[in-house]
């Protein structure tokens, strides 16, 4: 059988894994923005977040170091598109003043 369906399959994981991450992420920013306890929405998301997606990396990977890097592709493809849509958009670069 074709390693390609499954492969493709450990993609579309990582970026549905990353599109999580770091979905969650800005909600959880937001929130804690407006949130008398900020460090609450901080840690709380973190650890939700961490374990989600080491658990579907896990998931996904099976002991096949193919379909965990495929993944993790996917999941570095995600955050690159969340951040070229975001409202911030990528880091500036900072110049120092003379």
């Amino acid at each position: 059988m074709s390693e390609g369906p499954t492969w493709v399959a450990a993609l579309l994981a990582g970026v549905a894994l990353g599109g999580f991450f770091f979905g969650v992420l800005q909600w959880s920013v937001r929130r804690a923005m407006l949130s008398e306890q900020p460090a609450k929405w901080f840690v709380g998301s973190m650890v939700l977040r961490t374990s989600v997606v080491l658990l579907g990396f896990y998931a996904v990977g099976h002991g096949h170091w193919e379909r965990f890097v495929l993944c993790l592709l996917g999941f570095a493809l995600a955050k690159l598109w969340i951040v070229s849509r975001s409202a911030l958009g990528p880091p500036a670069e900072v110049h120092d003043a003379p």
